[in-house]
């Protein structure tokens, strides 16, 4: 039996697999262009069973860095999520002109700031799912 939702990252997007009404499994990747998660239960069973390295079951926790890890290097727009990813950016900008290692507390602010844009993007997704305009706009570094 599987415990759902249950995180992965497959092939470097994160993955999540879910229980469907009728008792089933499906799975939702992270679209590197639209920042949101889409069906693609075709790959569950390689979540599920695959030994391969690129596929890595994931916490909660590390699914949610994960996720905005690839959000903040795929996606480009205006607003409160991305002056939080510059925030960030100018975390790692100060250990790289420091030559230093990012501290612990530096650490954990990028997690809390990247769990913060999480949430951000879990709204804004459930806001134009029901029909309400964005509130920002963005663009995936793969437009041109």
């Amino acid at each position: 039996m599987v415990q759902t939702p249950s995180y992965f990252e497959y092939y470097a997007h994160t993955y999540v697999v879910d229980s469907t009404p009728d008792g089933g499994l499906t799975g939702r990747i992270l679209n590197w262009q639209t920042g949101a998660f889409e069906e693609q239960p075709d790959h569950v069973p390689d979540v599920l069973l695959g030994h391969e390295a690129e596929i890595v079951k994931l916490t909660w926790e590390r699914f949610v860095i994960r996720t905005e890890e690839e959000r903040h290097h795929y996606l480009r727009g205006d607003g409160p999520i991305f002056a939080l990813y510059q925030t960030i950016d100018a975390i790692w900008a100060a250990t790289e002109e420091d030559s230093r290692r990012i501290t612990k507390e530096e650490r954990a602010l990028i997690d809390s700031l990247y769990r913060r844009t999480f949430k951000m993007w879990e709204d804004e997704f459930a806001r134009r799912d029901a029909g309400e305009a964005p509130t920002f706009t963005f663009t995936s570094v793969f437009e041109k």
